[in-house]
């Protein structure tokens, strides 16, 4: 099989390619095909996986190339990881959201929907030349705002584009682990895995773990009620006891911009630098002197980045646990998708599909993030309990602002953009709105080209 990354100059891709190569990866792929617009960095990475391949008894034929139409050709699979502006962009997407008071963050509120004005009509193109050049292939997205980007193109790819995110399977897997199940037969044969059953629901960076089953008992209402079971669950200590308790659900990590808006504002602006600086520097640094050792820096860039995740939720000198750090992350969660597509052999995976009848107050083409079953038939999202209150009406509300953005993205309208930064629930102002969109169209040349 063939796996095309778009985005392959990315600082990621050394680890999509470290899961590909493992001796424990549950599907194997021939050719990976690297593609950016950027030779440079095409060549840096390059070097970073040959150096894994020489340590790897299935590592894939490696291909670079700054051609789409050739890496596409032939491709069964397709990740799609980009990031249109590079990491100066998301500079500037959180810093004007924080000059006009406002929440800076990449996905989340006005940053996220900047992000993808940008992002959507490149998007939309690429789907195109996929179902042109690569009618057969799936879409495996994680480009974020994932769930923005992904009901974009499933205009153009239907149900052939899925998009992924690490977060709410890894909050699944760490709740059934602290409640006793076994995830999977040890390799000293410790028994059959533990059945587990969940109710997850939300949107991309947003949702709920409102039920946990195992072996057919309830076992949420006993983990929230103890404090040493909820210390073992970061999103439980980001967002509080007191608070997942009231909720009687575990919420997606990123409910703490949401939740705690002022607290995470204050935070950030009280930093030394946002997180898009931080990146930026880190990895403009990294490409621009990888050293003799390559690896070696990509490896240090590495752990720093993943150890300083989310670093605004915690207290100051509060290091994340050795567990939160680990982990498959996204790559894994793309191969396991990969795995049940091809093979058959089913999984349970939590996606961004299309909503159909699951939540009825939102529009059946909607994206959403639900516990889905997927074999070689495809992707199967199960039903989902009601979701009612203030869930609902924070995802109502999100959704409703996500859909006018992609419409302001496809119809180059600038009042849609303005409708859609003001019903966003971070934006707390129409005048605000107002001037978000136009400083994000004086600063981005694409965005102030797309909107009229």
């Amino acid at each position: 099989m063939k796996l095309t990354i778009i985005g392959g100059g990315g600082f990621r891709v050394p680890q999509v390619f470290e899961a590909v190569a493992s001796d424990e990866a549950p599907v194997r792929i021939d050719e990976l095909s690297l593609y950016d617009v950027s030779p440079e960095r095409l060549a840096i990475i390059r070097v970073i996986v040959e150096r894994i391949a020489s340590e790897k008894r299935f590592a894939p034929r490696i291909s670079v190339t700054t051609d789409l139409e050739e890496a596409l050709r032939g491709t069964d699979f397709v990740f799609s990881a980009v990031r249109v502006g590079g990491t100066a962009g998301r500079v500037a997407d959180e810093r004007i959201a924080l000059e006009l008071g406002v929440l800076g963050q990449e996905t989340v509120g006005p940053g996220g929907l900047a992000y993808a004005l940008r992002t959507i009509p490149f998007m939309v193109s690429l789907a195109e030349t996929i179902k042109r050049v690569a009618p057969d292939a799936w879409v495996i997205n994680f480009t974020n705002p994932a769930g923005i980007v992904t009901e974009a193109m499933r205009g153009v790819l239907g149900d052939r584009v899925v998009g992924i995110c690490d977060t709410p399977i890894g909050l699944m897997r760490r709740a059934a682990a602290v409640a006793g199940a076994r995830v999977s037969a040890g390799p000293e044969g410790r028994g059959e895995p533990s059945e587990v059953a969940f109710d997850y629901v939300g949107l991309n960076h947003l949702g709920w773990l409102r039920s946990l089953r195992v072996d057919g008992v309830e076992r949420l209402p006993e983990l929230l009620a103890s404090d040493t079971s909820l210390q073992r669950i970061e999103e439980a200590r980001l967002l509080g006891f007191d608070w997942v308790r009231a909720l009687g659900a575990l919420p997606n990590e990123y409910l703490y911009y949401y939740s705690f808006t002022r607290e995470a504002n204050a935070s950030i602006r009280a930093a030394d630098a946002t997180r898009g600086e931080y990146l930026d520097a880190q990895q403009g640094e990294f490409f621009a002197n990888p050293g003799a050792d390559p690896f070696e820096s990509w490896m240090r860039t590495r752990h720093e980045r993943e150890a300083s995740y989310m670093a605004e939720s915690r207290e100051e000198g509060e290091e994340r646990e050795v567990e939160d750090v680990a982990g498959g992350g996204y790559e894994s969660v793309a191969l396991d998708l990969m795995a049940a597509l091809s093979s058959g052999r089913p999984a349970t995976m939590i996606l961004n599909v299309r909503n159909g009848s699951l939540v009825p107050a939102l529009p059946d083409d909607a994206v959403v993030e639900v516990g889905c079953v997927v074999d070689a038939d495809g992707v199967h999202p199960w039903p989902v309990a009601p979701v009612e209150g203030e869930m609902l009406g924070l995802m109502v509300q999100v959704k409703s602002a996500e859909r006018l953005v992609i419409e302001a993205a496809t119809r180059g309208s600038r009042e849609l953009a303005w409708r859609g930064f003001a019903a966003h629930p971070l934006v707390d102002s129409v005048g605000v709105a107002r001037k978000l969109v136009d400083r994000y169209s004086q600063h981005f040349a694409g965005i102030g080209a797309l909107l009229r």
